[in-house]
């Protein structure tokens, strides 16, 4: 989940606090069943994960972590492409990148697919956004995508698209 905070000079403050949802199934709940099967992926998978909300970042990392990847963060496109260059030259290359579609202020996840792209053509890239009706959502292989994964964020989710991403 995650918090907002709006705060107006003399007009107060509002938190809103967002937390998922748990549906019960056979009196057991889903969320149990998730934590059951975080099982580690194969061989720690090295993912680079860009994002520009901390909020968002963090959790997306520690979900990450759970599935047993080793995860590196970037707030900017230019940040990811640093990290993805300097992780080629190191000799160990990352195995998937996820990159969040709009970043405030920065290169976004289209241009940087791009531009990783030219480096390395057999990049393995997630697209992801909170605007499930954006074309790079909806058919992201016309813009250099392998997968999808829409936020907030559900370790389910993150594990499916990984497994689809890495076979």
């Amino acid at each position: 989940g995650h918090i907002t905070v709006e705060s107006e000079l003399g007009g107060g403050t509002t938190f809103r606090v967002y937390l998922p949802a748990a549906v019960a199934v056979n009196g057991h709940e889903t969320a149990r069943k998730e934590k059951k099967a975080e099982k580690d992926l194969a061989g720690g998978i090295r993912v680079l994960l860009m994002d520009d909300e901390e909020v968002i970042l963090g959790m997306a990392r520690e979900l990450l972590k759970r599935l047993g990847c080793a995860v590196a963060v970037a707030r900017r496109g230019e940040d990811a492409l640093e990290a993805y260059r300097s992780a080629l030259s190191s000799g160990e290359p990352f195995d998937v990148v996820i990159l969040d579609l709009t970043i405030a202020g920065g290169m976004g996840g289209i241009e940087t697919i791009q531009k990783l792209r030219k480096l390395d053509g057999t990049i393995r890239a997630v697209v992801s956004s909170g605007y499930a009706e954006d074309p790079a959502m909806e058919k992201p292989e016309e813009y250099g995508f392998m997968g999808v994964v829409k936020k907030p964020y559900r370790i389910r989710d993150l594990k499916s698209v990984l497994g689809r991403v890495m076979s």
